[in-house]
């Protein structure tokens, strides 16, 4: 049994497949592949502000800052099932949620 004709076939095979290969592994890029982000048109922003309108507050604005408190004060309040928080502790201390202070 002489196996180099089918070897030699197989590497010829091979060759063929990858150089076949090659040219469809490298593609161009377009502008349509990236999502270039557009500024808002007038009409988008005459949007948000009656969106802004109807909720009647801006949706641009930032959560509103949540205070500091010291070690030993009141940090949260028990609600139900829930836990609402009042302020943060101050550093090196963390909100006790049996006793709601911070230690």
């Amino acid at each position: 049994m002489d196996s180099s004709p089918l070897l030699i076939r197989l590497l010829g095979a091979s060759v063929l497949l990858v150089c076949l290969c090659r040219g469809q592994s490298s593609r161009e890029l377009s502008s349509e592949d990236f999502e270039v982000k557009k500024m808002p048109t007038s009409s988008e922003k005459e949007l948000v502000e009656a969106m802004e309108e109807l909720l009647g507050k801006s949706l641009y604005q930032k959560r509103a800052q949540i205070p500091m408190c010291d070690i030993g004060e009141r940090c949260a309040v028990k609600q139900g099932p829930r836990i609402g928080k009042l302020c943060d502790c101050s550093r090196g201390s963390s909100c006790n949620t049996f006793l709601l202070k911070c230690i």
